[in-house]
Order: structure tokens, then sequence, then C-alpha cells
């Protein structure tokens, strides 16, 4: 990893940078418990229109890393954030996102290979242990690229999906890799989503195979997930972890 800054601050160490995968560059961020090397390592995956260090993002990850002592990782999707020069013109990069999605068929496969590059970049850096237990955890447009990621990864033990459906470009693929599922999967979604149909939503929950998954529906639109719930995402994905050993806040 080519590391370009990095902070500590209330015990999280925050490290910004970059790996270079098989496609380019990808542009990364880095959360760690100061002093603490982790056996535990969440890999997020943000919305279109945002970014890795946008506010949710960083409030989940300093959540797993203040609560639970567990590292996170995140990386800009297409079009976003620093791969388009640190943009953060959020109707351009939807638009852009909505552009390539339906348009670059290889878009989720080289995606999904960019998430296990950088859990192999993480896994080899030292800043985790090597046989680190690793969760996924990515809405909407994290949904998209994340679910083809998990069906395919198989380091990856739990993960937390949601605000998305079987819609848009790739909803075939959606479709088929929920199927292959089999891990615990929390989905989130939102009752009066106005740009995921709240049906093609359920339809992708029950297209999920594992046999541990559970639904979290709650009122509200596509950007009006509650604290309470993203609290929840964070305890899901410790709790099947397991052996999560809560440490001082």
């Amino acid at each position: 990893m080519d590391i370009v800054s990095e902070t500590t601050s209330h015990g999280v160490r925050e490290q910004v940078g970059t790996i270079v995968g098989s496609h380019g560059v990808i542009p990364l961020a880095l959360w760690t418990p100061e002093g603490i090397t982790s056996s535990r390592l969440v890999m997020i995956g943000h919305g279109a229109s945002g970014h890795k260090m946008e506010a949710y993002v960083l409030a989940t990850a300093r959540r797993f890393v203040r609560k639970y002592g567990c590292a996170v990782v995140a990386i800009d999707g297409p079009v976003h954030g620093d791969r388009v020069g640190g943009s953060f013109d959020t109707t351009t990069n939807f638009m852009q996102f909505g552009q390539r999605w339906s348009s670059d068929a290889t878009m989720t496969d080289v995606m999904a290979n960019e998430w296990s590059e950088t859990l192999d970049a993480v896994l080899a850096s030292g800043e985790v242990t090597s046989d680190a237990r690793v969760a996924y955890w990515g809405l909407s447009m994290g949904t998209i690229f994340g679910l083809p990621f998990v069906a395919s990864e198989p380091r990856v033990e739990a993960a937390v999906l949601g605000l998305m459906g079987t819609t848009g470009p790739t909803q075939q693929r959606l479709s088929d890799d929920a199927q292959r599922l089999r891990i615990p999967i929390l989905f989130l979604v939102q009752w009066e989503d106005e740009l995921i149909d709240r049906d093609a939503a359920l339809n992708l929950f029950t297209q999920i195979g594992s046999s541990d998954k559970t639904l979290l529906a709650t009122p509200g639109s596509h950007t009006q997930v509650t604290a309470e719930n993203f609290h929840r995402t964070v305890d899901f994905l410790m709790d099947r972890l397991s052996n999560a050993v809560e440490v001082a806040k």
C-alpha cells in the first residue's frame, strides 16, 4: 500500500492511500485501532454519488474500531472519489455511474476483483493479522458490487447488504449471485425508498440462499437509514464473526 496521509484520533488510526490492482490504481482508506493488530476486518462499499470518506462511512468505520477493535477498509467505486480526481459532485457522480452501469458489462467483475485485491493487500500489510476474519458492509451501490464480490470471495464470512433489489442493468446478475450466498446476511430495506421498488428489494432478499438471513425493514426514504440501524449492522457483523470482545470506547 502507498499511504499518502495518516492521522490518529481518539484511538482510531486512519490511513489514506492507494494500491495498484490488475485494472489500475485503487484508492482506499484504512481504519485500525491504535496500538492493536486486529484479527477482524470489515470492508465497506459506499453508495452511488458518494466516496470512501463520506460521513456515514467514517462514522460506521470508527464505530467498528472503537467499539470492537476491528479494522475497516473502504475503496472508491467507479467514477467516484479519487478515481475522478476527488470529485464530490454528487449529481454528476450519480449520473455518470448510471451511464456506466448501463453500458459497461465488465464493471461488476472488475469491482469484485478489485475488492479481492484490496483484501489481499490489507491482509499482507501487517495492519491486521494475516488470518483476520472478514466481513463486508455495503448498501445501495455497495450492494450492486458487494453482493457479487461476497458471492465469489470465500474469505468473507458475513455481510450487510440492502437498499437494492432485482432492478437495473445487472438485476439478473444480482439475483443469480444472491442465490449463491451461504453466509449470514443482514439485509436493509427502506419502506418508502424512492429509488428502489419495495417489491424488487423484497424479491432480492428472497433470492438470498443463506439459511441465516435477516430482513431489517424500516420506514423512510432511500437515505433515511437511522443511526440505530447503522449500529445494528455493526453489531450483527461482529456477532456473526463471533468471539467479538468489546473494547473500551
